[in-house]
Order: C-alpha cells, then sequence, then structure tokens
C-alpha cells in the first residue's frame, strides 16, 4: 500500500471517529424530553434477551443496538409511570423470554408494585410454545389475554442433561478436574457417563422448589388450587377458547380489539411506548431525588484484571466500590449479582472492598438470576444479602481443570519433544496428563483455597466453619433454600434490597433518595476525548466471544463457578453450553 493510500485511509478513520462522536453528542446529550397527552396507557413489549442492565460501552448501543429487556431501565420508568397521573394503565406485549427465573420474579415484583397504585396491568400474548416462565409473569397482572388463534405451552419443568465422557474419549480429549467437593458439578457433563448420586440429589431438589414456588404462586393468582393447576401443566397444550374456558386467561382478543380495553369513560386512552416515555423527565414525584444511595450492577463471568461491563472485571469493580465508599454523598450501597463465579483470586480482590465498605456505609447484595461459587464469595461480607426465591446461590467450593489432549495428537499425528527446566514446568500443557504427585498438589491447593472460602464464608454469616462446610461442599440451593439455611437474609428484589439499604443508612421511609448508578454510562466524546478506565477497543465488542472467555478461564489455576444448571432451563443444551451464557 502506496504512502498517499495510507495517509488517506488514517484521515478517513479519524474523520469517521469524529462523526461517530458527533452522532453520539447528538443521540446521548440533545435527546428532548417529550410532551405526554393528559391520559394515556403505556406500552411495553417484553421478549427475548433480559439483562440486568445493559453495557455501558456507548459504540455497543450504536452499533448493536440494546439489550431487548433492560430491568433497570424498567423498573426507573415504570416507578415512574406508576406515580404520574397520565399514566392510567400498562400494555404489556409478552413474548418468549431468555432469561432464568429469578429475572422473572424481579419482572413480577415490578408488576406487583405497579399494582399498589391501584392502575391496571394488562398482559397480552400472541403464542408462546413454551411458557412456564412467562406465565408465572402474567398471572401477576389484572388480566391475561390470547390471541384467538394464539397457543400457550404451559407443561412445567424439565428436560435432559447430556454426559459427553465417551464422546470425548473417542476423539482423545480428556478433561482432568480436582474438585471440592462432590456437589462441585461443574465439569460432570465432560467427566461422568451419568448422574452421580450428589449431582442428581441437587438437580432433583433445585428443580423440585422451583417447581413448587411456581405452581403455589399462579395458583393463588389465577384462583386455582394446586391441584387444579397441576392438573393443567400435565394436559401441556391450550389454545383460544380452551385457554379462556380452563382459568389460564381472561379473554381471547385480536390486536385490533385491544383498544376496547384501554379507555377511560368511554374515551380512549392514548397509547405512549416505554421507548417515548423512557425520555420523559425523571424530576417528578419518585424516588429519585435526595439523598444517594449506589447501586452497583456486576453481571457476568468473574475474572483478574480489567474489562468490558459484560463481565465482572476484579480491577473495574474494585475501583468502583472505591470510588462508591469514599464519597460522602453515598450513605449505603446495593451490589446487584449475576454471576455464576470464576477466577477464586478475583473474586477475593472484590470480597476485600466489600469488607472494607461494609465498616464505611451498608452494602446490600441483590441477587439476580444467579449469584454462586465466585458470585456469592463477592456477596458474603454484605450487610444484608436479598434473594428471589428461585435465584441460584450457595456452590461453596472449588474446583481446578485442565486438558489432556496427548491422545487427540497421536490421532491426528501430532509429535512433541519435551523440554523442560524445572521438574513441573509443563504441567498444565495440553501433551499429557497430569502425574499423581502434580494431581495431589493441585488438590492440597484447591484444598486450601476452600478452607479460605469457608472461613470467610463463617465469618459474614456469623456461623462457625463446620456449619458452613456442611451446607457448602459445592452444593447450590435456591434463594428460599438459602434463607431457610442461612446464606440469605431476605428474599425479594431490588425494591427490597433498596429498603433494606434506606433503613441501615438511617434514611426515613417518607424521605425521596437519588439512585447513583454504577458503572457510570459514558457517552462516546468522553470515550474518545477523556481518560477513562474504559478503553475504546473494549467498547468496539459486543461481548466477549466463547474463544475469549475460554481463554482467559484457562489462565485461571483455581475456579470458583456454578454447575450447570439444564434442568432449571426450557430453553435446551444449547443455551446451556454456550459459554456466552456463563453457565458453568
Amino acid at each position: 500500500m502506496s504512502r498517499k493510500k495510507i495517509i488517506s485511509l488514517i484521515i478517513f478513520l479519524f474523520l469517521f471517529i469524529i462523526f461517530l462522536g458527533f452522532i453520539s453528542f447528538l443521540y446521548f446529550e440533545l435527546k428532548q424530553p417529550v410532551i405526554l397527552p393528559r391520559k394515556a396507557y403505556l406500552e411495553v413489549k417484553l421478549s427475548g434477551q433480559v439483562v440486568d442492565r445493559p453495557a455501558v460501552e456507548p459504540i455497543r448501543e450504536l452499533l448493536f443496538g440494546p439489550p431487548t429487556v433492560s430491568l433497570h431501565d424498567l423498573w426507573i420508568n415504570l416507578n415512574k409511570a406508576k406515580e404520574d397521573e397520565r399514566i392510567r394503565c400498562l400494555l404489556i406485549h409478552l413474548g418468549p423470554l431468555i432469561c432464568d427465573w429469578g429475572k422473572v420474579n424481579e419482572l413480577r415484583e415490578f408488576i406487583k408494585d405497579w399494582r399498589t397504585s391501584g392502575k391496571k396491568v394488562y398482559f397480552y400474548v400472541e403464542e408462546l410454545p413454551e411458557a412456564d416462565r412467562e406465565y408465572y409473569l402474567a398471572s401477576a397482572g389484572d388480566k391475561i389475554i390470547l390471541h384467538p388463534l394464539g397457543w400457550m405451552g404451559i407443561n412445567g419443568l424439565g428436560g435432559h442433561i447430556p454426559f459427553f465422557k465417551k464422546t470425548l474419549k473417542k476423539i482423545g480429549l480428556n478433561l482432568e478436574v480436582e474438585k471440592i467437593e462432590e456437589y462441585k458439578t461443574a465439569y460432570n457433563p465432560f467427566t461422568e457417563e451419568k448422574f452421580t448420586p450428589a449431582h442428581r440429589e441437587m438437580i432433583t431438589s433445585l428443580n423440585e422448589d422451583i417447581f413448587k414456588e411456581y405452581v403455589s404462586t399462579v395458583a393463588q393468582s389465577r384462583g386455582l388450587t394446586e391441584e387444579q393447576f397441576v392438573n393443567l401443566l400435565n394436559q401441556g397444550l391450550f389454545q383460544g377458547k380452551q385457554a379462556k374456558e380452563k382459568g389460564l386467561v381472561d379473554d381471547v382478543l385480536f390486536p385490533d380489539e385491544l383498544s376496547e380495553l384501554m379507555k377511560e369513560e368511554g374515551q380512549k386512552l392514548t397509547r405512549v411506548t416505554i421507548g417515548t416515555y423512557s425520555r420523559v423527565g425523571a424530576k417528578r414525584k419518585g424516588p429519585y431525588r435526595g439523598k444517594r444511595i449506589a447501586i452497583l450492577y456486576a453481571q457476568g463471568p468473574i475474572l483478574n484484571g480489567e474489562g468490558p461491563s459484560t463481565i465482572i472485571a476484579s480491577d473495574n469493580v474494585s475501583r468502583w466500590l472505591r470510588q462508591i465508599r469514599e464519597d460522602r454523598r453515598i450513605k449505603a450501597v446495593v451490589l446487584r449479582i449475576d454471576s455464576p463465579g470464576g477466577s477464586a483470586v478475583g473474586s477475593d480482590i472484590i470480597w476485600r472492598e466489600v469488607v472494607l465498605t461494609r465498616k464505611v456505609k451498608p452494602i446490600v447484595v441483590s441477587m439476580s438470576d444467579v449469584a454462586g461459587s465466585g458470585g456469592y464469595w463477592i456477596a458474603m461480607a454484605a450487610s444484608k444479602i436479598v434473594a428471589h426465591p428461585q435465584s441460584l446461590t450457595g456452590s461453596i467450593g472449588v474446583l481446578a481443570a485442565k486438558l489432556d489432549l496427548s491422545e487427540l495428537y497421536k490421532k491426528a499425528g501430532i509429535n512433541a519433544e519435551r523440554l523442560v527446566f524445572g521438574e513441573h514446568a509443563d504441567m498444565y500443557s495440553t501433551f499429557r496428563p497430569l502425574s499423581k504427585e502434580e494431581k495431589d498438589q493441585l488438590k492440597d491447593q484447591i484444598r486450601w483455597t476452600y478452607d479460605q472460602f469457608l472461613e470467610r464464608v463463617a465469618e459474614g454469616r456469623g456461623k462457625n466453619k463446620d456449619e458452613i462446610d456442611k451446607i457448602g461442599r459445592g452444593r447450590v440451593w435456591t434463594g428460599k433454600q438459602a434463607q431457610e439455611i442461612g446464606l440469605v437474609d431476605e428474599l425479594g428484589g431490588l425494591k427490597r434490597a433498596l429498603e433494606l439499604a434506606r433503613q441501615l443508612a438511617g434514611i426515613p421511609r417518607d424521605e425521596e433518595i437519588k439512585l447513583d448508578v454504577w458503572p457510570k454510562k459514558l457517552s462516546l466524546f468522553s470515550l474518545l476525548f477523556k481518560r477513562s478506565e474504559n478503553s475504546f477497543v473494549s467498547g468496539l465488542y459486543p461481548s466477549f466471544s466463547t474463544l475469549n472467555l475460554v481463554q482467559l478461564l484457562l489462565k485461571e489455576n483455581l475456579l470458583a463457578l456454578m454447575p450447570f444448571d439444564f434442568c432449571l432451563n426450557e430453553m435446551g443444551l444449547f443455551r446451556l453450553i454456550n459459554l456466552d451464557n456463563y453457565c458453568f
């Protein structure tokens, strides 16, 4: 390439960056508030991926678009609309949700809170072939409306858990795992041919507890007995009028007929979408002014160092906690966790900052879908821990894994000569398995780390190590079970966590507060022209690729990871083994 072309390319890239900065400035900084009609209804479309909070890197939002459903944004806007006299009711178009039961329960809490205002909530469903979680959510509304030709699959929980040991052996791949202890089943699908007794016990217990919560909650909401609802689940599929006759929905209507519901005193209400309403100024009566309470979102796998907001990078989260701790205007902290764990060292770095923060101001943990293993490690020192009944937590245990590809190399005709300076220099090489001595060393290492884990849990929860060991050993618990055994203080969502933070900070219940949300959302202008902990490059990618995530995790010798949750998800195998979903 000629020098002239290189200079032209550089100039083009520079101008392109300036153009993106200008567009970002217009998009983020100059949004004008809208003027609402006197009487309107709020329309929300709930479908697709659900996250606690979207990534804060602006380039992602510009190039890839925000996630379909942001719990944080929905929470803020529903709280705002609940107190807005111009918004008379809520219409939710409900589609398939890609998340687990914790986030669905959070959405359900939003609906229940909305209804305390006396305003109606209507759910409209076109069709949902697998609708258990979605139906659990919709049962919190005033009415469920189904398309006349639409059908719903409401058939309970369950699935199949595949085991790949024989398959891996055929191709010459061997996964060597050392773990503490029998319930630490993250790699069991690759190291076992079937359920171990502990694995089956744990998975059965989790499913059973979530199923009971599902049945009892929906039966009560729909005016059915639990036996009646279970009988309907066993029938499975319902279409149009049949669903109405069985009491599962309240009406069957075409979309154009919904306008008849959206009336007040015979006058049609004007439709206002959630996107439009999000631009309405927040300086109205509501819980977002006055004294500050920080809410820090920590979501994704836990890794050492820096990283984008789609992971829990130990340096990032530690820095944010220090800044929150040193800010005298912030009176308390809500740490929202959605993580299956990851690096034990990274988890401990964040744990230390939580300990130091608790000495200065209250810090309350709110658990989302999952906060187990490393996710529980960063939670256990909090002033209070709040979880949904269906959140997955605990998994107090440690594991280490190594790939042995020696047989695969032989099959492929690859030969390698060993050259080491140090007896165990190639301990983590894929060209040989671990020796017995090395396995023993690794076991001793993770046993010591597990002992540190137990000590920290015991200190944080006011128990002794033996008590924690009995409920530890890698076992996963639902939020409800965790409360019963003392790993969680209360059941609830973001609202309850915020109430506890307020109480612990001594802020009167009727006094308004302002949420200080972390990590801070940056404009493209500030990202390009101001110093920031977020790099331009990291903002270009919507998420770590599967390969990047695996490479980063394999660099960690010790991991505190959650097991697979195959049976807890109707979406099937492929979602659960996709590492981008961080289900370990």
